[in-house]
């Protein structure tokens, strides 16, 4: 069984920039390295209907399996 900690500790967080809106919630969007991923909305920022539009700042979070991929789970002004 795995304590609440573990589960938050293994996310990446970065900031970025949404470079364009795809289909179906997705997002380009490149991160403060130079990095470009591809995102998707979290749940609560769907839930909220929360906009995100290209040129919006965002925070995404990545697991270390997969660092082409990730969610928006903050959007900034």
């Amino acid at each position: 069984m795995r304590d609440s900690n573990s589960k938050n500790s293994d996310k990446i967080r970065k900031e970025g920039i949404v470079l364009e809106t795809l289909p179906s919630l997705k997002f380009k969007v490149r991160l403060d390295d130079g990095k470009e991923i591809l995102a998707h909305l979290a749940g609560r920022l769907r839930m909220y209907r929360i906009k995100v539009l290209a040129g919006d700042k965002v925070t995404v979070e990545m697991t270390p399996y997969d660092e082409n991929r990730g969610r928006i789970v903050y959007r900034g002004k």
